[in-house]
């Protein structure tokens, strides 16, 4: 493993991309959803939104943390790696100062679900826990989720199922079928942006001795199988609407349509259009998840007019 001798002091554009703030609407968007379609049935608590809309980012940004440190000790990010990470190899920032601030973002993360498990139920605490670990084991422990095909499992049912249940019931104290079934296509497009990371590092990856699906089924079928992620995403909320258990409001969400269609042609082109096609990818689901808080917010309205 390379060392890393030429410590700086890491400045705020540095900070900024080890957030990778391309993804962060994996948080965003289901505490959004979770807490616009309480509207119905509770006065909106702010406090709490706010606390687990801020609890969630930081987790997320810890794991990022968690996998810029991990992936450097175990060797995998080098000085030719391509990732949105670096802040180590490539702009010197000392490993264990990035290990401290994850680590920290994680105490201040079990204040603020203090906070909110105080102000509604203490077993929301031990989610919140599991959720954690999870993050941290996503890249840490002896065997990390990363390194197994299972990473996109546990990352869209963890931000994608999880943060929007958590949102609905701190809210209502319930948890209804609704909540349940819009969480689904959510957990999916997290799901895509994880698989996508991986399709983007199949060879670095692979000589780190990961064995994402991506790795598993090759280039072009993991391609693929973004594409059916993203085709299913949009079925499961028309079909939900056909059968009248969502709103038709929610098919404002086709009009984000465009967005995998040149995510997938990215990375069916030439190999450096991966970064647009990544970046596509998580605004696939940024877009797909305000169009649907939209959707649940123009019902709202509607059904109170």
């Amino acid at each position: 493993m390379e060392n890393v001798t030429n410590e700086v002091k890491p400045s705020y554009k540095i900070l900024w991309k080890l957030t990778r703030p391309h993804t962060l609407t994996a948080s965003f968007v289901p505490v959004s959803i979770g807490t616009v379609l309480s509207f119905p049935y509770a006065s909106t608590k702010w406090g709490l939104f706010f606390a687990m809309m801020f609890a969630c980012l930081i987790i997320q940004i810890a794991t990022n943390l968690f996998n810029e440190y991990y992936d450097y000790i175990r060797g995998i990010d080098t000085a030719e790696s391509v990732g949105i990470g670096g802040a180590i190899v490539h702009h010197g920032m000392r490993p264990k100062l990035v290990l401290n601030m994850a680590i920290s973002l994680y105490i201040i993360a079990l204040l603020l679900g203090i906070y909110i498990c105080s102000n509604t139920s203490w077993w929301i605490a031990l989610v919140g826990l599991l959720g954690m670990a999870i993050g941290y084991l996503y890249t840490g422990g002896p065997l990390p989720i990363a390194y197994t095909p299972f990473g996109e499992v546990f990352s869209g049912i963890c931000m994608g199922c999880i943060f929007i249940l958590i949102s609905f019931y701190i809210q209502t104290g319930e948890i209804h079928q609704e909540s349940i079934l819009i969480s689904v296509p959510i957990a999916i497009l997290i799901g895509a942006i994880n698989l996508s990371n991986n399709i983007r590092d199949i060879e670095e990856d692979t000589l780190g001795g990961r064995k994402t699906i991506a790795i598993l089924i090759g280039f072009n079928k993991a391609v693929n199988l973004l594409a059916a992620l993203f085709i299913l995403s949009y079925l499961w909320v028309i079909i939900f609407v056909a059968v009248g258990a969502f709103s038709p409001w929610l098919l404002i969400v086709l009009l984000s349509f465009k967005k995998p269609l040149e995510a997938i042609k990215g990375f069916k082109g030439d190999r450096s259009q991966t970064p647009i096609a990544m970046k596509n990818t998580g605004l696939t689901n940024t877009m797909f998840g305000l169009f649907i808080t939209v959707g649940y917010l123009l019902d709202f309205i509607m059904q109170n007019m």
